[in-house]
């Protein structure tokens, strides 16, 4: 049985989508077990119901850490958050992993100062699972944990990404990149050029060189590394290109009849490229570089994306991927 620490208080639909997702995994994966972190009374009768399940119990908490709470003091001073207990309960052994769609600040100090970073990691990473039109899609880090990284960090971010591609989504020799202003080798800053250095000395990596934003979901790599600040930007670009277009697509195709008439036509095909860019059926993704399991929501999460995250969270415990990161790291600092 693998135990899962859900904070059921973070996100934008909170408490009823992390509920209801809670409950769609456990039916759907009869070894896991969630633990609902938060703040029972707050939750609708409906949602109640749902929650009386075998494997799922409460474990209350009465603060909330808000999104517009400064992250580090928030988890110093709200350590009977849902956030902060998430993870605790994580440290003490009642769960193998902790999922949370609230402040990302908070949830990474959070690991930070509860659980502390995997031996040898100078700094952990938040991911992203983005779509790609070529292959399975492309998983990006960091996205907005460390904004000012040095070039061995991105190496490091490399190294785990790669292992973790490898161990979650099968794909037998993950191709890495920097994510850069160009292809050639002398672009980009001091921080990209020597990282690109380390990651092409290091043999066991399968390093590809720079990719340009532009080329970034085309399928050129599995894996695409930057520094938190462009990787957060990238994403959040692409995020508001794909809302913005498709539903300009939908209000083009909804004009008049005859648009209609051809919307119908062509309705299979929209909706299946649709659930393609929806980050709800992806899931979250987890902070790497951690001792121990920790998954990030978005937040504007619904109950389908809780439970991918949480039947992905299960898969990574099974997995025991830590380990084989950990191993990544020390041949990766002995290489150097």
């Amino acid at each position: 049985m693998v135990t899962i620490a859900l904070d059921v208080m973070g996100g934008d639909w909170a408490p009823g989508a992390p509920v209801r997702g809670a409950r769609q995994a456990v039916d759907a994966r009869g070894d896991v077990r969630v633990l609902l972190v938060g703040d029972r009374e707050r939750v609708s009768a409906e949602e109640r119901a749902l929650s009386s399940h075998a494997r799922l119990t409460w474990v209350q908490a009465d603060e909330v850490i808000l999104t517009a709470d400064a992250p580090v003091q928030a988890v110093r001073q709200k350590r009977e958050s849902s956030l902060v207990k998430t993870v605790q309960l994580v440290r003490e052994g009642d769960a193998r992993a902790a999922i949370s769609a609230g402040n990302t600040g908070a949830l990474m100090a959070a690991g930070l100062f509860v659980l502390g970073r995997l031996k040898g990691i100078e700094r952990p990473a938040l991911t992203a699972i983005l779509p790609s039109f070529r292959g399975w899609g492309v998983l990006m880090l960091d996205v907005g944990a460390n904004l000012d990284p040095k070039p061995y960090q991105l190496y490091q971010y490399a190294i785990m990404g790669s292992i973790y591609c490898r161990e979650i989504y099968g794909v037998e020799n993950p191709r890495v990149a920097l994510l850069n202003v160009g292809v050639e080798a002398e672009k980009g800053p001091p921080l990209v050029r020597q990282a690109y250095e380390l990651m092409i000395g290091d043999r066991h990596l399968n390093f590809v060189g720079n990719v340009e934003p532009r080329e970034l979901l085309q399928g050129q790599a599995d894996v695409v590394v930057s520094d938190g600040f462009a990787g957060n930007v990238a994403l959040k670009a692409i995020e508001g290109a794909a809302r913005d277009i498709f539903h300009e697509v939908r209000e083009a195709l909804m004009g008049n009849w005859r648009r209609k008439l051809g919307a119908l036509l062509v309705r299979d095909g929209f909706r299946a490229l649709a659930r393609r860019w929806d980050y709800q059926e992806q899931g979250g993704a987890p902070l790497l570089g951690l001792r121990q399991i920790v998954y990030k929501c978005h937040g504007a999460s619904d109950a389908r994306a809780f439970r991918q995250t949480i039947l992905k969270a299960a898969e990574y415990c099974g997995r025991d991927a830590q380990s084989r990161i950990l191993e990544g790291i020390e041949r990766g600092a002995k290489a150097q």
